[in-house]
């Protein structure tokens, strides 16, 4: 059976990755557990906040793979000497993954109070603009140059003002 791509006009050049991350995410299990919040720190920070009461920080890593990150909880030792009444409190092992966009880095991971705070950063990239050179078939350029994109100084000032507010 083939299948229908989604970004199968000529005029979508390179898309092919968004494709595949699109079919990455969409056979993810849909677990709650454990549960997370995602929150937005700053205009470029991000912060993936998962609920980890009971695992210490040697049972939990943070990893990126290609563009995911995942995060796994593992105990190291069984608790076999305590006998349970009642046991509402999850501990099992875990594995929660989150599908990151290009550019997309993970600054660091801290455990608060049974959450684990992963911290990441969205750099907004500078506009690149490139002339590219058009050749004749007497003589095929092939070369393009890099134009800087300054921004006035007025402008760069105004949007410190705004980031600072």
């Amino acid at each position: 059976m083939s299948r229908i791509s989604m970004f199968n006009s000529p005029l979508l050049l390179g898309f092919d990755q968004i494709e595949r991350v699109l079919d990455q995410v969409s056979k993810t299990k849909a677990e709650g557990y454990p549960p997370y919040n995602i929150e937005q720190i700053s205009e470029n920070k991000l912060r993936i906040t998962v609920a980890v009461a009971g695992f210490a920080e040697d049972d939990l890593s943070v990893t990126t793979e290609d563009n995911q990150l995942i995060i796994r909880g593992k105990h190291t030792e069984e608790d076999n000497e305590r006998i349970y009444i009642h046991r509402g409190i999850a501990s099992r092992q875990f594995q929660r993954s989150f599908v990151l966009a290009e550019g997309i880095e993970v600054v660091g991971a801290h455990l608060d109070n049974g959450l684990l705070h992963v911290d990441l950063n969205r750099p907004i990239p500078e506009p690149v603009v490139r002339e590219i050179a058009i050749g004749s078939n007497k003589k095929k350029a092939v070369s393009s140059r890099t134009i800087d994109m300054k921004v006035d100084d007025e402008d760069s000032k105004a949007a410190n003002k705004s980031s600072d507010a």
